[in-house]
């Protein structure tokens, strides 16, 4: 690490001559004391500092990729107009989970580098669950699910109808949720033989943002719920990610019933004008004795 600060050294002429707007965003980020450390001074050999730094840039990745992470997923359903392989109860459950760990944070006063994908992929998750209702033959379902989220929302985040302590126990059961929301999705696609329309993009970006929420929980927030709830849920999107790969070309139950179902070619013989002539008499003309 001497060798690369050394190496950093010439670059300090412009670290410290950066405009104002980008001194100001980075010390926000990482505070006064590691912005100096790291920006300034260009010395990566403070460990705590360097943590930090990374827990930071990879929660910052992390909210920036959930921002689309299921766009794919919402135009792969809106384009077959199909909710194959789609587990409403997984969603269901997962959107119910996100609204409670949203809540919490915020009363909390968490960093919003710690959390701010879970607001992001909330509100796709909504879209999710109401187009898989509606290509389900449920769309009544959808306007229920959306009036009693409305709901929710306004009894999570007010104070004088939740208070903190009773938060704390649905944070405890949002964990218990979030990792329950992955089973009936791992369930569809045994059933199913095959991922239907789950987007692989969505479930390699959960994998990936799960293993990254655990090192910047581990730095920045010291509750084990949070914690224990990404641990959990890590472990279930290796099981979806698995599946996605074993799974990766094999067709779903409704294409295979298709597959089977072959068409019988009847081709009938043409029964043309097949005019068998009679065979001719082969009798010649015979000569009577005339008496």
């Amino acid at each position: 690490m001497e060798a690369l600060r050394s190496a950093l050294q010439p670059l300090q002429p412009l670290t410290h001559n950066l405009p104002g707007p980008i001194r100001d965003l980075g010390v926000s980020i990482i505070g006064e004391t590691c912005y100096k450390t790291l920006i300034l001074d260009l010395d990566p050999t403070d460990s705590e500092c360097l943590k930090l730094a990374i827990s930071k840039g990879l929660g910052i990745g992390i909210i920036g990729a959930s921002s689309i992470v299921k766009v794919p997923q919402i135009l792969k359903l809106t384009q077959s107009k199909s909710a194959s392989g789609i587990s409403f109860l997984s969603y269901l459950l997962e959107t119910s989970s996100y609204l409670i760990t949203l809540a919490y944070n915020i009363r909390n006063g968490f960093p919003f580098s710690t959390f701010g994908e879970t607001a992001l992929i909330l509100g796709q998750n909504v879209v999710i669950t109401v187009l898989v209702l509606n290509y389900s033959g449920r769309a009544s379902m959808a306007a229920l699910f959306v009036a009693a989220l409305a709901a929710s929302f306004v009894t999570l985040f007010s104070p004088n109808v939740l208070d903190m302590p009773a938060l704390g126990y649905l944070q405890a059961g949002a964990g218990v949720l979030g990792v329950a929301s992955k089973v009936p999705q791992i369930a569809a696609i045994f059933q199913e033989g095959g991922t239907g329309q789950l987007s692989a993009f969505t479930v390699f970006n959960y994998l990936a943002g799960s293993l990254s929420r655990i090192f910047t929980t581990l730095q920045e927030v010291d509750d084990k719920l949070i914690l224990y709830g990404f641990i959990a849920g890590f472990t279930l999107n290796c099981v979806l990610a698995a599946q996605m790969v074993y799974y990766w070309n094999a067709p779903s139950a409704k294409a295979k019933g298709k597959m089977k179902e072959v068409p019988l070619s009847t081709a009938t013989p043409s029964s043309g004008a097949s005019t068998s002539a009679s065979p001719r008499s082969n009798k010649g003309p015979t000569t009577r004795r005339r008496g």
